[in-house]
């Protein structure tokens, strides 16, 4: 029986030793905080234009996360990678001959990537609220600002959040190719369609992107009377991951690799 902490380091190399998986994580950074930089420095730029409705209810600090909705891509595919890469290739049956406890074996999977989605993602969080805020000059937020710290914090346990959903969606399907042909549309079609589609917004703000995000916003919205609060949201995202993780795990028990 392998122990622990040789499974943990397993998990490490081959995530740290594939240049594909490090470059998704960097490149998320990179793309949220390049992005989020822009759009502040436009709307500082902008601001006279800006109708007072619209001056009234900016939200400086969710602002510095617009970025994420692109950067957000780059984690999936890392989520993705993560584990069905060793299906595509059959170096799963490799992998589970070394490790024949899979409970332990796919454990250590979700904890390696879950952690290395937790250090980029506050990193990525707290280095674009800094940055775009200074950018936004005049009209920037504070961290000690009432609920400031708590966005730039949900900010980086979103993007954690969505890392650990992917991998328990691509534990599922077993395929690179079918994770992403799922999960890439659902994020960036299916699920910002429905949110605004009168007949079927109520059900959309269950989906687990559109519930975690709520916890990035400051300033009320148009949604503020919705049914949950930002912790709720992020709540209902990590209920939506749990499911994930465990339906992954099941697959992963009770199918041949």
């Amino acid at each position: 029986m392998a122990a622990p902490s040789a499974i943990l380091q397993s998990e490490w190399t081959k995530i740290r030793s594939v240049r594909s998986t490090i470059w998704t994580l960097a490149l998320a950074f990179i793309v949220t905080v390049a992005l989020g930089a822009i759009i502040c420095l436009v709307f500082d730029n902008t601001w006279d234009s800006l109708s007072p409705d619209d001056q009234a209810t900016f939200d400086p600090t969710n602002t510095s996360f617009v970025g994420m909705q692109l950067g957000q891509l780059a984690l999936i595919v890392f989520g993705v990678l993560v584990i069905a890469s060793e299906y595509s290739t059959g170096m799963i049956r490799t992998s589970l001959a070394a490790v024949p406890q899979r409970g332990s074996f796919y454990a250590s999977k979700v904890a390696v990537a879950g952690a290395l989605a937790l250090v980029v993602g506050m990193a990525t969080s707290f280095v674009v609220f800094f940055l775009g805020q200074a950018l936004l000059g005049s009209h920037k937020a504070q961290i000690s600002d009432p609920g400031v710290l708590r966005a730039v914090v949900g900010a980086g346990l979103y993007m954690t959040l969505l890392v650990l959903l992917c991998v328990g969606a691509a534990a599922m399907l077993r395929s690179p190719m079918l994770g992403l042909g799922i999960l890439m549309p659902f994020f960036f079609l299916v699920s910002p369609i429905l949110s605004v589609i009168p007949k079927v917004k109520k059900v959309a703000q269950y989906f687990p992107d559109q519930a975690g995000q709520k916890i990035m916003q400051v300033v009320p919205g148009s949604d503020s009377n919705g049914p949950y609060g930002p912790w709720g949201g992020i709540g209902i995202m990590a209920v939506w991951v749990a499911v994930a993780l465990l339906g992954g795990y099941l697959v992963l028990r009770q199918r041949d690799a």
